[in-house]
């Protein structure tokens, strides 16, 4: 037992200080209440106890902390009576203090050690709120509990985290103070205390400022000491880690790091690591999305040693068929033979490596890996640490295997089906009111049709200019290398082989050449294969067999016509690789700007990949019936087309350095004024329109593409250009405020003109606006239109429409 005196707070609490004297007379009252009812063996125990103590009278009044090493046979008494029995002092964190814990007097070696070796700038989970207020607290509430009864959140404990110098992992401490040998008294009468009003002040966690208003500390005395034990609760703190991880943390980053660090701890070895493998499925196959969803060393060896996937997946499809604890405690070539999954491990510095399957509701959630690049035997002892946290991870795996499918689900709604978030609730109604007449054992009937009525629609197409002209053209180019590299290879060939078959050859790619100018239809092109898929290749396949001289003549003829990477199809791929730039990047805008859209006003937005990309986009009450629809959302969203235009053809037009195969977009906008009501159908998983005057809408939309200007031969749609059209005049009217105040905010040209367009089948009268995009000279990017300036155009525009 030790008796030197350690400062706790190093005169930290200047401004919490309250009279206080170190005493033993509150246990001199316990003890002689004690030999009132005790009647064991203890009594003369006690009795002996309380003998001693009375005989030194300085244990009776207030003494000092440095006084009281002359009595270390009385304290050691007061030692045994406090504590176990059988509790051994060389690990029994145990030590008597000064009433407010300030000062430690005496105690257990294993107390002293601690509080030496401990380093307060190893010390973790600092909350940042200073010793001073942590102290008022403690006083606080043990008056309030004494007086009033009242016992706040707040308990006598502290958890305390330190960093271990010998493996360097967390270590938990829970710091209690007993206080039952410390008497309290008040000066005068106690004031009243309004604890509902102190409740609030809990609440915010500012109850100090009530307290020391209403409950001075100069009006308080505390008598006697108190008892200060250290318990080591690393593994339950551990736990419970893991379960906060579950609990506060994103599931797929910092839950797995939080928990990893948890169980790194809860091993107690330095040297141990974890990595956490979910199974994630799809279509019942398992994949492994190392980035968001897993820390697996098992995956990073794979990937870093180029292992292919097959050969992975196939090792843990085996494994998932006989799910059992593998321990490995040190990687040898023997069991690499026998396991060839070690070998990536040992490439990657591990020596030992074990798994242990993980289960949720009896099902095979995944796998925990323990590994270490020392030797580690995974022994019992590990096992029992390890058990309480498996059900835990197994509940990490299920909620990252729930978010990964979530995940899915919600790509595969935004991107290959027609249902949205801002119609999915009319849906929910459809399947729910098809449930119920089941489960009313009703005649079942099909699914009800979903059906908004009284929309607004509004129809957008951006094309990318002469695709067909240009795909023709690049089919042209690519052939006319395929055929010239097919008569370099008859050439070669004929120099070797003595055939006339090789000249009829060489005559038919001539031909073909002269006739590839003057293609008109994909029936020319048809022909042109069927002579080379059973004329040529044949040819060339028989000649390589019998003359292997030829080999590589006919090999470099073959590598010519390889999809991926021949000349006999550049022209195309870079053409594919320009329509693809322009279209994801046009996708990307339209995605992230129709989201926009929808925290204004909930609305159906279908996007369409043509040539290019075209979009309808229905608005009005039904979509929304607990919002209330105003024309001026219609507005918002008509303005934010014209808006988004001038984007995409200054976007498009920036892309053009970066396309192998330059190409241009033209930008097309169908103002239709009357709304129109639109209903899923379930066989195509779209929405269509309902009724013969819908139709009609429908119709021009899909043709106006290609109308030109009457009396023209000239397309209404053109590069650089923002085309609108519509029936009635009064449906321009608003675009043209629209227009005026964009040409003076200098995003549309002054360019502006008034069109009547060439009939279209079962269609005439219609007309068109159109305008030239206003791009920004010199090395300056084109300028986007910011949300900040999309509300001020919006507010001027409301001005306008008002007016």
């Amino acid at each position: 037992m030790n008796t030197n005196v350690i400062k706790i707070h190093k005169n930290e609490c200047i401004g919490c200080q309250v009279e206080s004297s170190l005493s033993f007379r509150p246990l001199v009252e316990y003890l002689k209440d004690r030999l009132k009812t005790e009647k064991s063996v203890k009594s003369e125990f006690y009795r002996f106890l309380l003998q001693k103590i009375e005989k030194d009278e300085m244990l009776l009044n207030s003494i000092s902390a440095e006084e009281l090493s002359k009595y270390k046979d009385t304290l050691e008494l007061i030692f045994t009576i406090l504590t176990p029995l059988m509790g051994d002092e060389e690990d029994l964190f145990w030590a008597l203090s000064t009433p407010i814990p300030d000062e430690i007097f005496f105690s257990t070696n294993a107390f002293y050690k601690f509080f030496k070796d401990h380093d307060p700038k190893n010390k973790v989970n600092k909350d940042g709120e200073p010793v001073e207020k942590k102290q008022l607290k403690f006083i606080y509430n043990i008056i309030l509990d004494r007086f009033y009864n009242f016992t706040s959140v707040l308990r006598n404990e502290i958890i305390y985290g330190h960093i271990n110098e010998e493996n360097k992992l967390t270590q938990y401490y829970n710091i209690q103070t007993d206080t039952r040998f410390v008497n309290i008294k008040h000066k005068g009468d106690l004031p009243e205390i309004n604890f509902e009003e102190l409740g609030r002040y809990f609440q915010d966690d500012n109850e100090l400022e009530y307290l020391i208003d209403n409950l001075p500390l100069n009006n308080f005395c505390f008598e006697g000491f108190s008892i200060i034990s250290i318990t080591d609760v690393t593994l339950q703190h551990s736990i419970d880690g893991i379960r906060d991880a579950l609990v506060n943390h994103n599931y797929q980053s910092e839950a797995y790091t939080h928990v990893i660090q948890a169980l790194k701890s809860l091993s107690g070895d330095g040297n141990l690591q974890f990595g956490l493998m979910p199974f994630l499925t799809v279509n019942d196959k398992l994949v492994f999305d190392n980035q968001e969803f897993s820390q697996s060393m098992l995956i990073n060896s794979a990937k870093a040693s180029n292992l292919e996937e097959e050969v992975f997946y196939s090792l843990v499809d085996k494994y998932k068929e006989n799910p059992r604890a593998i321990f490995v405690s040190s990687i040898n070539d023997d069991q690499i033979s026998k396991d060839p999954f070690l070998r990536v491990l040992k490439a990657a510095g591990v020596c030992s490596y074990s798994v242990l399957p993980v289960y949720y509701n009896m099902q095979l959630a995944g796998v925990l890996e323990v590994y270490s690049d020392h030797e580690v035997v995974v022994d019992d002892k590990l096992l029992s640490r390890l058990r309480p946290a498996m059900p835990l991870i197994g509940q990490l795996f299920q909620y990252s295997i729930e978010e990964f499918d979530a995940k899915m689900d919600e790509v595969l709604m935004d991107k290959f089906t027609a249902l949205q978030p801002s119609v999915q609730w009319k849906f929910n109604e459809a399947v729910w009111h098809f449930l119920q007449q089941k489960n009313n054992n009703s005649k079942i009937k099909e699914i009800e049709t979903v059906t908004f009525r009284h929309m607004y629609p509004l129809f957008g197409a951006i094309d990318i200019r002469n695709s067909t002209t240009e795909r023709n053209k690049a089919l042209k180019e690519d052939l006319n290398v395929l055929l010239n590299s097919l008569i370099t290879a008859l050439t070669a060939i004929r120099k070797t082989v003595t055939l006339e078959l090789t000249d009829k050859l060489l005559f038919n790619c001539k031909d073909w050449i002269e006739r590839i100018g003057s293609f008109a239809s994909s029936n020319e092109e048809n022909q042109l294969n069927e002579f080379l898929e059973l004329e040529v290749y044949p040819f060339l396949s028989i000649i390589k067999g019998n003359y292997p001289e030829t080999g590589e003549i006919v090999n470099q003829y073959f590598e010519v016509i390889v999809p991926e990477t021949g000349a006999a199809f550049a022209n195309r791929r870079q053409l594919e690789i320009s329509m693809q730039l322009i279209n994801t990047e046009v996708s990307q805008y339209l995605e992230k700007s129709q989201s926009n859209l929808q925290a204004s006003y909930p609305c159906y937005f279908a996007k369409f990949r043509t040539d290019g990309v075209e979009y309808d986009i229905y608005i009005g009450q039904e979509i929304a019936p607990e919002k209330p629809f105003d024309l001026l959302y219609l507005k918002n969203i008509r303005l934010w087309q014209l808006t988004s235009m001038v984007d995409i053809a200054r976007l498009s037009k920036s892309l053009i350095g970066e396309m192998p195969r330059p190409l241009e977009t033209t930008q097309l906008i169908f103002i239709h004024s009357n709304a129109i009501d639109i209903s899923f159908r379930n066989d195509e998983r779209r929405f269509d329109v309902e009724g013969a005057y819908n139709i009609r809408y429908e119709v021009v939309k899909k043709r106006i593409d290609k109308v030109l200007i009457k009396g023209t031969s000239e397309r209404l749609t053109q590069p650089h250009k923002i085309a609108m059209v519509y029936f009635n005049p009064d449906e321009a009217k608003e675009y043209l405020e629209y227009i005026k105040y964009m040409q003076v905010q200098g995003y549309l040209s002054d360019d502006l003109e008034h069109l009547e367009l060439d009939e279209l089948q079962g269609v005439s009268g219609l007309k068109a606006l159109r305008v030239g995009v206003k791009y920004v000279d010199g090395k300056e990017s084109a300028k986007k239109l910011e949300p900040k300036e999309l509300k001020s155009i919006e507010k001027e525009i409301a001005k306008m429409l008002q007016s």
